[in-house]
């Protein structure tokens, strides 16, 4: 967790010719979001898109599956809009899944640093996990 943004800097530094999408959760972002200075600083244009639920999901999902429960995976987040623009990114904040596309393409063509705030729910996982977890193979 936490090297997706350092990644996708590094990344856009070493292939400069291409477009750079860091995608990951809002628990992994926060734990190194301070390099959005870095990337505004020196000038790397990047799009982060952040999967917000307040929460670390998968480690919640794993916890869930060993234990039957989970404890202290929540917390709360920053306005991430706010957080983007105050290191002088572009923030967005996806309210409908409609609106990612055209926000992810004005993001890829701008060519400054962008976070996209786009909220998910990941509770269906714990559904499918719990419905996959009966199935019977053949093996």
């Amino acid at each position: 967790m936490g090297f997706s943004l350092p990644g996708a800097i590094a990344a856009k530094l070493a292939r400069p010719d291409r477009r750079v999408l860091a995608m990951m959760g809002d628990g992994s972002f926060l734990m190194n979001s301070q390099e959005l200075e870095t990337a505004v600083r020196e000038r790397v244009p990047l799009v982060v898109l952040v999967l917000v639920d307040e929460e670390y999901g998968l480690i919640t999902w794993k916890m869930e599956l060993e234990l039957g429960r989970h404890s202290h995976t929540r917390f709360t987040n920053p306005n991430l809009v706010a957080y983007a623009e105050s290191f002088g990114a572009h923030g967005y904040a996806i309210e409908s899944a409609d609106q990612l596309l055209p926000v992810l393409r004005r993001a890829l063509d701008d060519d400054t640093v962008s976070v996209i705030a786009c909220p998910v729910d990941y509770s269906e996982n714990l559904r499918l996990t719990d419905r996959l977890g009966t199935l019977q193979g053949p093996f």
